[in-house]
């Protein structure tokens, strides 16, 4: 028997969630997350997880949901608050060893599979809007010509304005952080006016997305994370 109020269990399960979401990691289902966080929860969490094969299930391609939707489901992007792990240095160690950016970044069947995902999304969409002829146009630079244009995608809007997307893919929820080169942030600043972050969430379960229009600074904070060394 569990010496706890009922009240209590659903805080803890709460805290939990929060600590999960800062990892990249889906939240347990039914629990918003509250942060109030202490030393046992982060001991037992991480043991947990390096017990478990989560991080390499949450890089997984293959566990995607059985049939796409009929649609991609676009949502606002998440406001950019307080990071819960900056100022709880525990919390922020948690973060670097089971850093979610790095997770996904070398998750290269991830990426691939979310560049393809939007890539036929994009057509969909302009074929539902009487674009077909923008449709056959939409282009998988990425796959076609290489990783050097700063984008994966060449798509368009409804009037056939240019749209290059660069596609972001988690299976972590809306939050997760993602890495972005010098050449895309290069590309979003020389042109504003096409650019289009695409953020894919939550990929193996309910795929769903959000997309950052430049400067990208007014949705997410930039911080140099690696340093190139010649001689």
């Amino acid at each position: 028997m569990i010496d706890r109020s009922r009240g209590a269990i659903e805080r803890k399960h709460q805290n939990i969630s929060a600590v999960l979401v800062a990892l990249g990691l889906p939240r347990i289902k039914g629990y918003i997350p509250l942060a109030n966080y202490q030393k046992a929860l982060f001991d037992a969490i991480e043991a947990r997880i390096d017990q478990t094969d989560i991080q390499d299930r949450m890089a997984d391609v293959n566990v995607v949901r059985d049939a796409p939707p009929q649609m991609l489901v676009y949502t606002p992007p998440p406001p950019m608050s307080a990071r819960p792990y900056a100022a709880n240095p525990q919390l922020n160690r948690l973060v670097r060893k089971f850093d979610p950016a790095w997770r996904d970044a070398r998750a290269r069947a991830l990426g691939e599979a979310g560049e393809a995902f939007l890539y036929q999304a994009e057509q969909d969409r302009l074929s539902d809007l009487g674009r077909d002829d923008l449709a056959g146009k939409v282009r998988w630079v990425a796959k076609e010509d290489g990783d050097g244009a700063g984008y994966d995608i060449l798509s368009f809007s409804r009037r056939g304005e240019e749209r290059w997307l660069e596609v972001k893919t988690t299976n972590g929820p809306a939050t997760t952080p993602f890495w972005i080169t010098a050449n895309e942030r290069r590309v979003s600043e020389q042109r504003p006016d096409v650019f289009r972050l695409a953020r894919l969430y939550d990929f193996s379960r309910t795929p769903t997305a959000f997309r950052l229009k430049p400067p990208l600074t007014d949705h997410v904070r930039l911080a140099a994370s690696q340093y190139r060394a010649t001689f």
